[in-house]
């Protein structure tokens, strides 16, 4: 239990440190930056395990590179959900996805 409260917790960070470093995609506090890591978690292993089950013909073809685009919709989902957070554009979507993705699966593997 200890060890998913510190990876959320440390997701909020990476998410946090992208709005301030990246254009386009604003989170105003850590307490949102955490409540996005959360909704996003919940959202990723309920729709987006059954998503990665059901496109795995196109996973094998992209060599895994199709979950990106899995996570991009699942980050679009959760910035429609939270009202203060903001992401601008496909872009910086894709962008964001493919950070909290390796961030998120580094973090699998640490804890």
């Amino acid at each position: 239990m200890l060890d998913l409260i510190l990876h959320f917790l440390l997701l909020a960070l990476v998410i946090f440190a992208m709005a301030e470093t990246m254009p386009g995609f604003e989170v105003p506090s850590y307490g949102t930056a955490l409540m996005v890591a959360v909704v996003y978690g919940l959202i990723n292993v309920t729709l987006g395990s059954l998503l990665t089950f059901l496109s795995r013909p196109f996973g094998i073809l992209t060599l895994g590179l199709f979950t990106f685009v899995i996570n991009a919709g699942l980050l679009w989902i959760t910035d429609q959900l939270i009202e203060d957070f903001e992401i601008d554009s496909i872009k910086t979507t894709l962008i964001a996805a493919v950070v909290i993705t390796v961030s998120d699966s580094a973090l699998d593997w640490v804890f």
